[in-house]
C-alpha cells in the first residue's frame, strides 16, 4: 500500500517561514513528478510548485522567489520551504506524487492528507 504522509505546517506571522515535508512509503518502484498544491477556503485546489525526478522545477507566479521545492530520490521525500509568507498563502497544502508501485508499470496519482498553513498579520 503506497501512501504519502505530510508533516510541518502551522501558524506563523506574515514575513515568517515554514517548511513542509512529505514522505512516500510502501511498495514503490519509482516516483516521477512530485508537487505541492494548496486549497484556500471556497477556492479550487491549485498548483504551488512541482519538481521532476531529474530536479526541474516550476512554481506558481504568486510564490516565485519565496518558496523552494526540493526532493530526495533516495529517501522518497520532498519538501517545500516557504519564506516571506503572506496572509494570502493561508490554505490547506497537499503533497502530490506520481508513483509507480511495484505491482504496476505506470504511475498513479497519490495525495497526502493535507496540512493547514495559516499566516496572520
Amino acid at each position: 500500500q503506497v501512501q504519502l504522509v505530510e508533516s510541518g505546517g502551522g501558524s506563523v506571522q506574515a514575513g515568517g517561514s515554514l517548511r513542509l515535508s512529505c514522505a512516500a512509503s510502501g511498495s514503490i518502484r519509482s516516483i516521477n513528478a512530485m508537487a505541492w498544491y494548496r486549497q484556500a477556503p471556497g477556492k479550487q485546489r491549485v498548483l504551488v510548485a512541482r519538481i521532476s525526478r531529474g530536479g526541474s522545477t516550476n512554481y506558481a507566479d504568486s510564490v516565485k522567489g519565496r518558496f523552494t521545492i526540493s526532493r530526495d530520490n533516495a529517501k522518497n521525500t520532498q519538501s517545500l520551504q516557504m519564506n516571506s509568507l503572506k496572509p494570502e498563502d493561508t490554505a490547506v497544502y497537499y503533497c502530490y506524487a506520481e508513483i509507480v508501485a511495484l505491482t504496476r508499470y505506470f504511475g498513479d496519482d497519490f495525495w497526502g492528507q493535507g496540512t493547514q498553513v495559516t499566516v496572520s498579520l
